[in-house]
């Protein structure tokens, strides 16, 4: 239905994007496909070490799962961010990767983490790494007639953590002018062996940041690496200028939230090594 379809389609998951879109007249799709019912798609499912997580999984699921929440904390960190209690009951971690949104709270977590997205479309499935699936503001690069069905979050070393943090202007229900988030694993004697830093809303789409990755990578994350870590984030930013913050602004607080998830992705790689 969704590769035949000659004009704008649309999946609805969760909708708390598309319902909106087409209320404000920002959308006005020919078809409309609810697929929370497809086998598979609303469920959290253990798999190599990690989890699979249907498209069609709310927000709120995923908070209540501890297994997830111990593995990868600081993606459920940003998927609990998307909207209010009521919208977590709906919201899913697919919906806003598939949104297109740079300032999506659940991708800089999924990029930082090496998720890898599940595609069905009219040729069959395969894997995409989330990095890949953002092409620019609302915009991705799924072929007309695909369907993401799941993100599969990897298994990860022992003394491994991660974190995400966002700067808003209000506390709660408000899109993130900066976002960063971090993973990291350590090694016997407390020196970052792997490392993955990713940026939001600083750029069309979420930066994977090498650059500050390498900068901590065989470092005990001193004040010189982390300084070096927010140096190489604020140095990769390409942000615009909008009434929700400047691009100086956003230059800067890219870095200052890097060094922060780095911290406290350190200090849960240092807990999971303990609990071990």
């Amino acid at each position: 239905m969704l590769a035949a379809e000659p004009g704008v389609t649309r999946i609805l998951t969760g909708g708390t994007d598309v319902m909106v879109q087409m209320r404000a007249g920002l959308a006005a799709p020919a078809l409309v496909v609810d697929v929370k019912h497809l086998t598979g798609l609303r469920a959290i499912t253990p798999e190599a070490g990690g989890y699979r997580i249907g498209a069609a999984v709310p927000g709120a699921v995923m908070g209540e799962h501890a297994g997830l929440r111990a593995l990868w904390p600081g993606v459920v960190e940003g998927v609990e961010l998307i909207g209010s209690t009521q919208v977590q009951g709906r919201a899913t971690m697919a919906g806003n990767l598939c949104n297109g949104s740079p300032a999506a709270d659940a991708v800089p977590g999924l990029v930082a983490a090496d998720a890898v997205v599940r595609i069905m479309g009219v040729d069959g499935a395969r894997d995409c790494p989330v990095i890949d699936i953002p092409a620019g503001p609302g915009r991705t690069t799924l072929a007309k007639g695909d369907i993401v069905t799941s993100i599969f979050l990897p298994a990860r070393p022992a003394r491994s953590g991660d974190a995400y943090l966002r700067f808003t202007p209000r506390s709660e229900m408000d899109i993130a002018v900066v976002s960063a988030a971090v993973s990291l694993t350590l090694g016997a004697d407390g020196a970052v062996t792997a490392a993955r830093v990713a940026l939001g809303a600083v750029a069309p789409t979420v930066l994977l940041v090498d650059e500050a990755a390498q900068a901590i990578i065989g470092t005990r994350l001193d004040d010189a690496a982390l300084a070096a870590l927010a140096a190489a984030c604020s140095a990769a930013c390409r942000p615009i200028d909008d009434k929700r913050g400047t691009v100086a602004f956003r230059t800067q607080v890219a870095g200052v939230l890097a060094r922060r998830a780095a911290s406290i992705a350190r200090d849960r790689a240092h807990s999971a090594g303990d609990a071990a």
